[in-house]
């Protein structure tokens, strides 16, 4: 059973990320290489792809097979901000929430599988699709606040849940690259789509990922070689979330009765000490711009957990059917961050690989293994 699924917001972004094997068409150069040179350029190039793989060949570049197999684990934690949070119950008017709730932390974690074909379709583009399974969980802690007679937003409640859920992710991408004797940069772009069935829409996420990297030979095999890199991480995803619950997801029914119930008796205690306050006030201090804004924004949150407590009321009063719909706005604290990874090649089939991202708001590990072959 999901608790509290109204904030559970996916943390899948490092699903996105380039999780292929640091391959790439690497032109050859240096007088030591000199017979690798010659021996590309006179041996026929065999398979379909890339397209004009054998003029670049020709020209002395040293092509991976044009087509891959990876298979990888992903984990990630990343830290997210939530508002514009719209809630409404049994399907009736939504009322906006942002001057009562507010979000003090909100953390997503996911450890996933991803699958990851991919080909060459020219000697300097790979394009590659995303599938992938995870399991996410999103962990959140929120306060309810309302003004007292001072006009101070005081805390009366706090929401502090985890999320757990599976979701699924297709996407598709592309990666421009370009190679000179084992220096290489690579600019991977992809988009893709994640289904939570929390959520009414699935979640479309936009990833780029500038790598830098060298790749060094210190074994007797030519094939054989270790790569390193760093590079950006910068993940883009729909701002936009809306889904609806039933109300004994979150909480037993009796245990909403006893909440409303409070929360009536708080608001007119609140309310009674706003007027009060208000009523103090000669005419020209309520006159005072500051004083009339506080007074304003006093009454508009205390309209605002009136309405949601009739809500609610109304909703826990048919409890076989008792729903809340919600809307909210989702970011990254920070859309960027760094990057660093290797790989084992241990011959042009068979790489392994690991990258690990920091600073900012999130971390994200990825460790995968690759096959590839000719096409």
């Amino acid at each position: 059973m999901k608790k509290f699924s109204l904030i559970a917001l996916i943390g899948l972004l490092v699903f996105c990320s380039n999780l292929s094997s640091q391959v790439y068409s690497n032109k050859v150069v240096g007088e030591k290489n000199t017979a690798l040179k010659d021996s590309l350029q006179q041996i026929e190039y065999p398979y379909i792809l890339p397209i004009w793989g054998a003029k670049a060949t020709k020209k002395g570049f040293n092509l991976p097979y044009s087509a891959g197999i990876n298979i990888n684990y992903l984990w990630q934690e990343s830290e997210l901000v939530i508002d514009n949070l719209e809630v409404g119950f049994n399907h009736g008017q939504k009322h906006n929430l942002d001057e009562i709730i507010r979000f003090n932390n909100a953390t997503s974690t996911a450890n996933a599988i991803n699958i990851r074909p991919d080909i060459w379709l020219f000697p300097f583009l790979n394009v590659y699709g995303i599938l992938g399974k995870a399991k996410t969980s999103t962990s959140i802690d929120a306060g309810v606040y309302i003004p007292d007679s001072s006009n101070n937003w005081n805390q009366v409640t706090s929401l502090s849940t985890k999320a757990e859920f599976d979701a699924t992710v297709f996407g598709l991408g592309f990666t421009p690259t370009v190679g000179i004797g084992g220096g290489w940069l690579a600019l991977d772009m992809n988009v893709a789509w994640t289904d939570v069935d929390a959520l009414e829409d699935p979640v479309f996420t936009f990833v780029f990922g500038p790598r830098l990297g060298k790749t060094f030979y210190p074994f007797k095999k030519r094939t054989r070689n270790i790569a390193l890199w760093a590079g950006g991480f910068r993940v883009k995803f729909s701002a936009k979330t809306e889904g609806s619950l039933e109300l004994a997801e979150v909480l037993p029914v009796s245990e909403w009765e006893t909440k409303v119930n409070n929360g009536y008796i708080v608001l007119d205690e609140n309310q009674a000490q706003i007027e009060e306050w208000w009523g103090n006030l000669t005419p020209l201090e309520q006159a005072n711009p500051i004083n009339q804004a506080k007074y304003d924004a006093a009454n508009r949150a205390m309209d605002a957990a009136g309405k949601v407590l009739v809500g609610l009321e109304g909703a826990v009063s048919n409890a076989e059917s008792a729903s809340v719909q919600y809307s909210l706005d989702k970011g990254l604290k920070d859309k960027w961050n760094f990057i660093v990874g290797s790989q084992f090649q241990v011959n042009k089939h068979f790489m392994l690989r690991a990258e690990f991202g920091f600073l900012g708001s999130r971390e994200q590990f990825i460790g995968g293994v690759q096959y590839r072959f000719g096409l």
